[in-house]
């Protein structure tokens, strides 16, 4: 009997086996919910700040402001300046060496890229060090290059004149010295002296520059509408919303750095990140805002906390948002602060234009934060500097997926042997058997336990006779 019931086991277990290599069963759901508090930006009247000032690049209208023409600090949103002009002077590809005095004067309170004395980095790599990191000798070594490509490309003594109208004998006037003492031991200053005239030549009336980088100096001042007015400039450039636009950065080996990468930065612009904190004013009305291409901070004591920024509001106009001196205590606020003032601004413009010629969310940046329905719902900008009306092409109709073919009956019998095969091509058939076979091994239990049940209490008869 036991042997009957041994080999019925044996071939239960093989048909169970069989089901359980036909049988797939659902993969487990996970699911997870982090959380965080939900964030709702400020009401204009509690933007505690010098000054701001929103500024509508395609009308040349300021839709938003406060204190627009009040003397702020710049601090590093000087660097907004010192890259346009590094941009039109200065070709990307070449290199430039790091000099002793570009390095002067840079102490622990400075941002820096990190080049050293003698190094020698390439202008683009210099441009992300300026912009991203914010790096104080990355401007200063720009700044050098840039005048001597100036006496270079626009000698005084030839016809030859930059976008200004000036060549090199306007620096010498600016300076009363020399060329050779200007390249020798003046190179910040005559550049600040290039950086001047551009800003008057862009109608600023409230601008005065004495560096490159954005240390403080009691006559290195701006406003916040001047400031929109030279990032306005800036993002005529492709290559400066290239720059702006990029959230990190990982720089190539040098002759002093040479390991590769040596550095990995990261964009200080917090709005880049996260652009849909700008996508509702404080009551929860849209702000119409399509896209955050980018902008730049800067932080000193005397300056507080600023940042200029770069949207696009949904009817396609470009507007430039710029917030001056939140002070210490508030400073954390800052950018909520300025996706406050972005989404009135964007939404005062949509009010003026409401045709929409731009669609999407607030960007084609990943929004990690932010809520379900405030994710990205359009490929975004696709190369930021374009005409607003290309950042959002018409959303492609998907393609379907080919339907498989069928597979033949000869390509199911190489694939399968006969018997899963058999089971695969009859479900129904399938599920009887795997119910008999749970029967049999119900039974097959219950009459192992019987015999056994038998067995012991034959045992205990045979020992009691034993006894008697």
């Amino acid at each position: 009997m036991m042997k009957i019931f041994r080999r019925l086991s044996a071939f239960v277990l093989a048909m169970a086996t069989v089901l359980a290599l036909t049988v797939q069963l659902p993969a487990a759901s996970v699911s997870a919910d982090v959380g965080q508090p939900e964030i709702f930006v400020p009401p204009l009247d509690e933007v505690h700040c010098t000054s701001y000032c929103a500024l509508d690049k395609t009308t040349g209208m300021i839709v938003l402001g406060q204190a627009t023409d009040e003397k702020i600090f710049p601090a590093s949103m000087t660097k907004v300046m010192t890259c346009l002009l590094s941009l039109e002077l200065l070709d990307t590809d070449e290199k430039l060496t790091v000099s002793e005095d570009a390095l002067k004067g840079l102490g622990n309170d400075s941002s820096l890229m990190g080049v050293v004395k003698g190094e020698k980095v390439k202008v683009s790599e210099l441009m992300y060090g300026l912009m991203l990191p914010s790096g104080n000798d990355a401007a200063n070594v720009l700044a050098e290059g840039c005048v001597d490509a100036f006496f270079e490309k626009f000698p005084a003594e030839g016809e030859a004149v930059n976008k200004d109208g000036v060549n090199a004998k306007y620096i010498t006037d600016q300076l009363h010295d020399s060329k050779d003492n200007i390249l020798n031991f003046k190179k910040i200053e005559a550049f600040a002296a290039l950086m001047n005239l551009r800003a008057q030549k862009l109608g600023c009336t409230g601008t005065h520059f004495t560096n490159a980088c954005g240390l403080h100096d009691d006559n290195h001042y701006t406003t916040a509408q001047d400031m929109c007015t030279i990032m306005a400039a800036a993002t005529d450039i492709p290559e400066f919303n290239t720059l702006i636009s990029c959230p990190s950065h990982v720089f190539k080996a040098t002759n002093r750095h040479r390991a590769e990468p040596w550095s990995y930065v990261k964009n200080s612009n917090n709005l880049l990140y996260d652009p849909w904190l700008a996508s509702k004013t404080a009551n929860g009305s849209p702000s119409q805002i399509a896209a955050i291409i980018g902008g730049k901070t800067g932080t000193t004591s005397q300056a507080g906390k600023c940042l200029t920024l770069y949207t696009v509001c949904k009817n396609g106009h470009d507007l430039m948002i710029t917030i001056c001196n939140v002070p210490s205590k508030y400073q954390f606020y800052t950018t909520m602060y300025c996706a406050s003032i972005a989404a009135y601004a964007n939404l005062s413009c949509w009010k003026s234009d409401p045709v929409e010629r731009v669609y999407g969310t607030t960007g084609d940046y990943k929004s990690v934060n932010a809520p379900y329905d405030q994710q990205p719902q359009f490929d975004g900008v696709q190369k930021p500097g374009e005409e607003p009306a290309d950042y959002y092409p018409a959303t492609p109709t998907p393609t379907p997926a080919p339907t498989p073919a069928p597979e033949t009956e000869e390509e199911l019998m190489a694939k399968y042997p006969p018997l899963i095969l058999f089971i695969k091509q009859n479900t129904g058939v399938s599920v009887t058997i795997g119910v008999i076979m749970l029967a049999i091994i119900i039974m097959n239990i219950v009459l192992m336990i019987r015999v056994n049940n038998l067995k012991h209490g034959r045992t205990r008869r045979v020992r009691k006779s034993k006894t008697k």
